[in-house]
Formats: structure tokens, sequence, C-alpha cells
């Protein structure tokens, strides 16, 4: 029995209760289910009962068929017109974007077929029986012989193993006609055809195939023969098929069927059980041979896989190359002499800096300019993973050695391997862990977590942060000895304020990389609005910047350019200083010292009073500080 709810379209909210072998759907009246949508075809698809299943066939429909299975959709075309219909599914119709929408219930009463239909089996453990009859015979055996011989020659290509199984079917069943091959999806376990053959047709060309034998063979866990299928089956596929007879062998993996060999005869011949017992055996010989040749496509294509992300991976970092780091001031050309010296060098290498200085492109110049640049470079925040995963990222995990580690992993120490390991926000990794760094900095090994023994790992360690590593040593929440161990080639990077003399150049660079990723024309920056963007302070440095001009390209229209209008809020506060201090005239050192008592009071007043932070603030020493208030009477 089987319920169709429709649920969208003309005739929504109706139901079929059918109980037919065959039922049609579509527009003409001639059909079981009358459905007057017009994207429909006249008899637009078919439903058949095939022994314990329903299959719904799109019969050539203008607009096609779909199943939505849950979050799954299964589409009809020329390739696969028909589909097994579950208790649930939807059925999809005609106009892809308005299809009508019918709900199946299916619900299968046994119909009362027997053992009649099958006239001799072979479970798993009648195999030893089966190969030691044949090997008694030493024409069939011989025969045997020869085939796994040719299998063994067609090496471990899937396609060429499909092909000389086949051959070899025909061979040791001659009466067989047509051959096909079914394999379990590794999602579901659901068997999916992926190999038919018939004698007389050329290759690739397809023909009906009838699954009526395959459900009885994973259903008893048995190979089975059908000596006469249109009497002893008689479905509608074995009648449209023309099958005379029938053989189904499990592909046995242990006591698990992985797929069905399946034969037929569709002329006049009939198989006997000494074809069952050929092909029995013969699928003893497939299974390896499939599992083997499926074994390394696999590895085939993880492998083409891993090689494609380590290429983009490369292709990515290459790209950031010494003269990307942008900076004609006298700070970067100090920075630039600095990485020249260590660049060839194994030195540890500890950047500091504010955020958004660019700390990891300088990291990654030192790479890519120096021996280690055909190996990867693998950066790692030490902030963004909690303490307990950040063990596991850096030194990987055995199987089992926590909950949820179900699997090897390599940690990006063994990554990294021959290259660079980046490790940003180096501060923020606890005592535990700091520990276990310095010990791969001693020794060159590693232990992942879980694991009794040690891996010795050639890696070069660049760290970087943004707090000041000395006094978290002092206050303990930094080892001594590992600071000493990292800080061997300390590089200093300059917030932005301190070399704004490359804001123009860096303005330039971002604006260029933002209109050809937008594909937006923008004619440039107005002198106003770059005195603006240099005068701010950008405490968020070049990634502040960065965003801003990304903003801006924007806002932009196109080919106008970027005027002070379009600054953010927080850049044109510079824009009224002048008039805000308004200096009396008069000679310039009093002007000076009035702008000067200016900008000390509106820092004192940002900071609430609190020198320590003002003399930070404004880059003077406290004593400097209090003595610049006792000039001016504050």
């Amino acid at each position: 029995m089987i319920t169709l709810e429709v649920l969208t379209g003309e005739r929504a909210g109706q139901s079929f209760e059918l109980d037919l072998p065959v039922l049609t759907v579509g527009r003409a009246p001639g059909n079981q289910v009358v459905l007057g949508d017009f994207h429909l075809s006249g008899e637009h698809g078919q439903i058949f009962r095939e022994d314990d299943r329903y299959i719904y066939r799109d019969l050539k429909s203008t607009n096609g068929s779909r199943v939505q299975r849950g979050e799954r959709q299964i589409s009809l075309d020329d390739g696969s017109l028909e589909t097994i219909l579950n208790d649930g599914d939807e059925l999809q119709l005609g106009d892809p974007t308005q299809p009508v929408k019918i709900r199946c219930r299916v619900k299968i009463e046994d119909g009362g077929r027997g053992e009649q239909e099958i006239i001799a089996k072979r479970d798993l453990s009648e195999l030893p029986e089966v190969t030691g009859k044949i090997e008694r015979d030493p024409a069939r055996a011989a025969a045997l012989y020869n085939v796994s011989k040719k299998l063994g020659r067609r090496g471990l290509d899937l396609a060429a193993v499909f092909e000389g199984l086949g051959e070899a079917i025909f061979e040791l069943a001659p009466k067989a006609t047509h051959v096909a091959i079914d394999l379990a999806d590794e999602p579901d376990g659901r068997l999916n055809t992926v190999y038919a053959k018939a004698k007389g047709l050329p290759a690739g060309e397809r023909f009906p195939i009838s699954r009526a034998v395959v459900r009885r063979v994973t259903r008893d866990k048995a190979a089975v023969l059908v000596s006469n299928a249109k009497a002893e089956i008689g479905t509608e596929s074995v009648m449209r098929a023309d099958i005379v007879s029938s053989i189904g062998v499990p592909l046995w993996d242990g006591d698990a069927i992985r797929g069905v060999i399946h034969c037929d005869n569709r002329g006049s011949g009939i198989l006997l059980e000494a074809d069952l017992d050929m092909v029995t055996a013969v699928g003893v010989l497939a299974t390896l041979a499939i599992e083997n040749a499926r074994l390394v496509q696999r590895l085939r294509l993880a492998e083409e896989k891993l090689r494609g992300e380590v290429k983009y991976l490369k292709g990515r970092e290459e790209k950031r190359r010494f003269s990307d780091i942008i900076g004609e001031s006298k700070a970067m050309g100090g920075i630039f002499r600095q990485l020249e010296k260590v660049i060839d060098t194994r030195a540890t290498v500890c950047i500091e800096g504010e955020t958004g200085t660019g700390k990891e492109v300088i990291a990654s110049a030192i790479h890519y300019q120096g021996k280690r640049r055909e190996k990867l470079f693998v950066a790692q925040n030490c902030a963004a993973v909690p303490e307990n995963l950040l063990e596991s990222e850096l030194f990987g995990h055995k199987k089992g050695a926590f909950t949820g580690a179900d699997h090897d992993k390599k940690g990006l120490f063994e990554i990294a391997d021959g290259g660079t390991l980046f490790l940003d926000e180096i501060g923020e990794m606890s005592l535990n862990l700091q520990a276990k760094l310095l010990r791969v900095l001693q020794e060159g090994e590693i232990r992942p977590v879980g694991a009794t023994a040690s891996k010795s790992v050639d890696v070069r360690i660049i760290c970087a942060t943004n707090r000041s590593l000395e006094k978290e040593v002092e206050k303990g929440a930094f080892r001594q000895d590992l600071f000493y161990r990292l800080r061997v080639f300390p590089i200093m990077l300059p917030p932005l304020r301190e070399r704004r003399e490359d804001v123009p150049l860096l303005v330039e660079h971002f604006l260029k990389k933002y209109t050809v990723e937008m594909n937006k024309p923008v004619a440039g920056v107005t002198p106003e609005a770059l005195d603006q963007l240099g005068a701010y302070s950008w405490p968020g440095n070049i990634r502040e910047l960065e965003n801003e001009v990304q903003r801006l390209v924007i806002q932009c229209d196109n080919e106008g350019f970027i005027t002070p209008d379009l600054l953010a809020p927080s850049v044109r506060k510079v824009e009224g200083l002048l008039g805000r201090v308004a200096p009396k005239k008069g000679t310039l050192k009093d002007m000076m010292e009035e702008v000067e008592r200016w900008l000390l009071v509106e820092a004192l007043r940002d900071h609430g009073g609190n020198k320590t932070k003002t003399a930070e603030t404004l880059g003077i020493t406290r004593e400097g500080l209090h003595k610049k208030l006792a000039k001016y009477g504050m």
C-alpha cells in the first residue's frame, strides 16, 4: 500500500491511497493519479512495486523529477531515471522552482512469495565447500586459476578491476549475457551500481537492470540463483529487462556485505548451480581486489588534495615577500637592516610591537627570504586556543589520549618540520606549556599528547608579543629560562604614529589592493584627506589604517576622490586641532609653549589625572612630565 499526499499544486490537500502493482502520475486523464498542473508531462512518472519496495521512475518528462529524502535531494535525469521510495520521501515533480510536492507514505505487507523464488543458495559458511568442489574439478579449477592471474595483472586501478571481473564472469559462466556490480556508499551503506556490461553492447551503453535479486542477496546474506526469473520473481523490472535467469553473489567483508555481483541471462539459456559456484568463487577474489583498488583510489585522492592544499598554502604565503613590507621611514630602515642579518641564521626571533603593527608579515618575510622557504610557514595564535587544545595543536595527540581523540593527529611542530613555526601572542601561553616549549627548544624533540615516545623535529621558532616579556618574567607569569631562549634576536616594530611618513605609502598600497579586489576604480585621495590620515595617531596601527582605507573605497563613488568628509569621525578629530588650541599671536617660542601646555592639559584629562599613563601616551618619562608641569605651574 502506498499513500500519496499532494502538498502543493492544483490538487494540494488531496490524498491517493493505492494498492496497485503499477500506477502512473501526470496530466493525462488515463493516469491513476491525475495532476492538472501545466508544467507536468502527460505521463510524468510511474510508481511500481517490486518485491518489498516501491520504486518511482521518471518517464523522461519535460521538466524532470526529484526525490527529497531528509536533507538529501535525488535528481532523476538521463543517468538515473528511477529510485526506491522510502516512507516519508517527498516527490518533487515538474518545474524545479515551483514543483508539485507529494509526500509518500509506504506500507509493505508480505506478499506471500516464499522460498520458491530461489532454487539455490550459498551462505558464508558454505564458501569452503564451494571452493573445495571447484578444486576437485581440474577443468574448473584451471579456469578459476587463469581468471585470478588475469585479475592480478589488472593492478590497482578500480575501473580496470571492474572490467576484469566482468570478463571473468563471462568466461566462467558463459551463459551469462549481462553483468553488474553494486558497491556500498561510504556514508549510508546504500548499494549503487558502479559497473554494468552486456555481451554485444558497446562499453558504457546502458540497459535496464533489475534489483530484485540484489535485495534478496542482502536480505538473506547469501549467494542466490533464480533459474526461471519470469515465473519465480515476475516483477515489472524482470519483465521489462526480459531476464530469463539470474545469479546474485555478495562481496563479503567478514560477515558484512560490501557489494553484490549480479549476472543475468537475457536470451534462452538458463544459469545453473555450477555457474553459481563459479561466480561465488569469483566474488571471493573480487572483494579483496576491489577493496585494495578503492583504498589506493582514496589514498590518491587524499594525496592530490594534500598536494593541492600545500601548493595553495605555499602560493598564498610566498606572496608575502620583503618587497611587500611597506615603509621608507628611518624606523623601517632599521627593521630592514635587522632582517637582512637574521634571515639566514637559525636564531630564534622575538618580534615585539603593538597590536596591528604587522608582526606576522615580518615573520613570514624572514621565512620566505631564508633557506627554509621550500618548507611550510605555520602560524598559531596562542591566545586564540584554550590551553588543553593548544597543547594538542602544537604537539599533536594519539588516538584515545582524551575524550574526542578518535584518531592520531599531527601537531604544528611536526607539520612545520624543516620550516618555520610562528607563535603569535606567546605571552598568553600557560606556564605548563612554556615548560614543554622549552624542552623542544633545548632538545629538538616533541612528545604528542598520550604518546610514550618522542619525535625529533627541525623547526625554526619565531614568536611575537604585544606585551613586555621582561615585565611578565618579573611578575612570574613567564619563565625566565624560556625568555632567554626565545629572545635571542629581538625585533621591536615601531607603532604607526612613530613612522607617520609611511602613511601615504601604506594608503596607496591598500587603495590599490581594495580597488582591484572590489573591481571599483577610485581616482585617488585628496591632499586634505591625506594630511588628516597622516596626522591621526592610529592606535590600531597598520590594521586600523587598512580597515579605514577599505571602508573609504566602499564609500567612495566610482572614479571619485576620497575627501575629508568620508573619513571616520575619529580620524576627522584632528581637523580642528589648531582651531581648538588657537595660540595667541606672538613669538614662535610663546606660541609653541601655549600649544604644549594645551596638549598637557588634554592628555591629563584623557587619563583622569594619571601621570604615569599620561607620560606613556606622550612618550616621555614621568620625571620629564613633572618638569613640564612645574614649568607651566600645573
